[in-house]
């Protein structure tokens, strides 16, 4: 029978649900078993695609074109676990089918309530998230225990576990160990959680508690005592010093993935966590640094960026390199007049995705000081349309060239909308999104990359490379580097006459795992430290 794992947090959000749930996956991938990792979100959007990153982080992007929380980033970078629309469950989502199934008369003139109907659509997306050969469901439910919002998702999750079987799926709860004033370690919010999460039904497995240093042994009997969870099923997940990318490691020494087989009554197999110890050897090699610009809007969050900056340090270690991420509000570059003083120390410019006029003039000004001063550049969705408007300003003289999302009236649009955008109006998952296939040129850095011509990569965008400009900007020296198979669309440029200057319209950094570096960001990591010698 397949099985199930539930996790869940308490007293405060961001704790690292994500981190201990993807963690757990990639212990039991480890043990030879098969996983699927789903995300529960509580919000009443349908999808993040229409939330702002300073609310919310990145929008994270799966190959069948789902509009994501970054918590499925996580997921694709720790685990193997295939990811597509049915891993990400919203409340949006399931009141959105009920109603249309109340309004198509198929509940036979039954009054709707959130218990069944609610909780029966949750419990049907979780069993249909897994293939017929996944081994065990790693189901995540978004917010904390006592958040409103968030019962139906608990009481699906109390249902499915009844209805399993003790033996068949489990709760493994994570919450907040504080430190006081005197470095006191507090146990209190864990118990109050506990009881929060014993009111709704569910008694918890196994306990993970987030604390800033190892709990003592005495400790964690203390929890366990209050909270009805076995002694030796309260674990540890402890402030790191190195990256989140050891918490595998951490897990398997305190024997979390033993404990979890027990439990769920899955014969032990040998564990091989060579990949998890190899990319921690690499991180202990480092040597040399690099300072990379990241000149964007959205400066104030880091989860805005998460995978772009995940994937720079996924390829420093896959170079040997520390990255040093440079954030660069591209607000900043539009207010300065001396933007020496705020380039002049960086090795390498990357300028990522994002939506909406503001802060592209700061863009341009960082494009321009990449291209003239040949730092190396990499452009990432709009980097790359701003390199080309850069290009057609600088180079061609169109002194106007812009994209139509910024200025309807350019007469030089060398960015335009999608033909297939053009009247769309519903603006909740209607981009260009999810995989599809770029066709890179030989002799180009893109092709140098990825070894191959035909490669696939991840899209969210509305605007491309308007075509009626391709001859003059090629004519003029910039290199189409990538194309769509049939030839029709522009999907990668690069500056002649530069060390390694790449755009592309795709999102490279989805793809990146900390065992696997996604290849463009590993090369443009390679030729920032070529170029600035790598040293600290």
């Amino acid at each position: 029978m397949r099985k199930y794992i539930f996790v869940s947090g308490g007293v405060c959000s961001s704790l690292g649900k994500g981190v201990a749930a993807s963690s757990l996956g990639a212990l039991l991938e480890g043990r030879g078993l098969s996983v699927c990792m789903v995300k529960c979100d509580p919000y009443l959007n349908v999808d993040a695609g229409t939330m702002s990153p300073y609310q919310h982080g990145e929008v994270f992007v799966t190959d069948d074109g789902a509009e994501t929380d970054l918590d499925l980033g996580n997921y694709e970078r720790f685990t193997h676990s295939p990811l597509s629309k049915a891993n990400s469950i919203t409340t949006g989502q399931i009141y959105e089918s009920v109603i249309r199934k109340e309004r198509e008369g198929r509940y036979l003139g039954r009054c709707v309530q959130v218990i069944p109907h609610i909780t029966d659509e949750i419990k049907e997306r979780i069993l249909a998230a897994a293939s017929p050969e996944t081994d065990v469901t790693i189901v995540e439910i978004g917010g904390t225990v006592g958040d409103i919002e968030s019962i139906p998702f608990l009481e699906a999750a109390r249902q499915l576990i009844t209805e399993s079987g003790r033996g068949n799926a489990l709760s493994v709860h994570l919450t907040l160990i504080p430190e006081v004033a005197g470095g006191e370690l507090k146990t209190k919010p864990t118990q109050h959680s506990v009881k929060s999460m014993q009111e709704q039904g569910i008694q918890p497995d196994i306990l993970v508690c987030r604390a800033p240093v190892m709990l003592e042994e005495d400790t964690r009997r203390k929890i366990s005592l209050f909270t009805n969870v076995d002694p030796d099923a309260v674990f540890v997940s402890y402030d790191v010093n190195t990256t989140v990318y050891e918490i595998p490691l951490i897990f398997y020494k305190q024997k979390l993935d033993q404990v979890v087989l027990k439990k769920l009554g899955v014969e032990s197999r040998h564990a091989d966590l060579r990949p998890w110890k190899i990319m921690m050897e690499k991180f202990a090699a480092r040597h040399g640094s690099v300072r990379v610009g990241i000149v964007g809007k959205y400066m104030d969050l880091h989860d805005s960026y998460k995978s772009v900056y995940e994937a720079l340090f996924h390829a420093g270690l896959e170079t040997g390199t520390i990255v040093e991420l440079c954030k660069i509000d591209s607000s900043r570059l539009e207010e300065s007049e001396k933007p020496e003083e705020i380039l002049g120390n960086i090795d390498g410019i990357l300028i990522p995705g994002g939506f909406g006029q503001r802060g592209t003039k700061g863009m341009l000004i960082a494009a321009a000081w990449a291209r003239e001063h040949k730092i190396a550049y990499l452009g990432i969705c709009l980097g790359m349309q701003i390199m080309v408007i850069e290009w057609a300003r600088n180079v061609l003289g169109w002194n106007d060239a812009d994209s139509t999302e910024f200025n309807h009236e350019t007469t030089h649009p060398v960015i335009s909308l999608l033909e297939d955008q053009v009247n769309i109006k519903d603006y909740g998952g209607t981009m260009r999104l999810g995989q599809s296939e770029s066709c890179a040129k030989t002799g180009t850095h893109i092709f140098t990359a990825y070894k191959k011509s035909n490669i696939h990569e991840r899209h969210r965008h509305r605007y491309e490379f308007s075509n009626q400009y391709r001859d003059a900007m090629a004519e003029s020296g910039l290199n189409i580097a990538a194309l769509t198979p049939a030839g029709d669309l522009v999907e990668a440029a690069e500056w002649p006459d530069h060390p390694w200057a790449v755009g592309v319209q795709f999102h490279p950094e989805f793809k990146s795992k900390p065992t696997e570096a996604a290849p463009l960001f590993r090369d443009f990591i390679a030729a920032v430290r070529s170029q600035s010698g790598g040293a600290g």
